[in-house]
């Protein structure tokens, strides 16, 4: 007779019904990092919301709303990510190019004045 305990790992792997599909991924971790560091126009704090939404349909049984929530979790996380790294390196970029046309185009002015200002060979003669 075995008076033992159940172990946590016989509890975890209940037979599934055939066809049943794994529980959908809340996204939870990389909502609160998109939250605290890369909160761009709220999208990360958007995408947190979805993702405890989505871990309490899973923990409730509702799988189909947590897939859907889990979804709409991922895309904000996605959005907030892309534009939160993008966004800075298209700024740095227009920055350099402007850096640069204005430049260009400060030489381009003083070789203008400087050819207007020494034209005056015929009062030396």
């Amino acid at each position: 007779m075995d008076t033992s305990y159940p172990r946590e790992d016989d509890r975890k792997r209940e037979p599934s019904p055939a066809g049943r599909s794994p529980l959908p991924r809340d996204h939870l971790i990389w909502s609160i990092f998109n939250t605290i560091y890369m909160n761009f126009c709220c999208l990360g704090f958007v995408a947190l919301a979805f993702s405890v939404k989505a871990r309490d349909r899973r923990v409730a049984g509702d799988v189909e709303a947590a897939r859907r929530l889990s979804s709409k979790a991922r895309c904000y996380n996605v959005l907030a990510t892309a534009c939160s790294v993008v966004l800075p390196l298209v700024l740095a970029a227009l920055a350099i190019t402007g850096v640069i046309h204005l430049a260009q185009l400060a030489q381009d002015s003083v070789g203008f004045f400087t050819y207007q200002f020494s034209g005056s060979d015929d009062e030396d003669k």
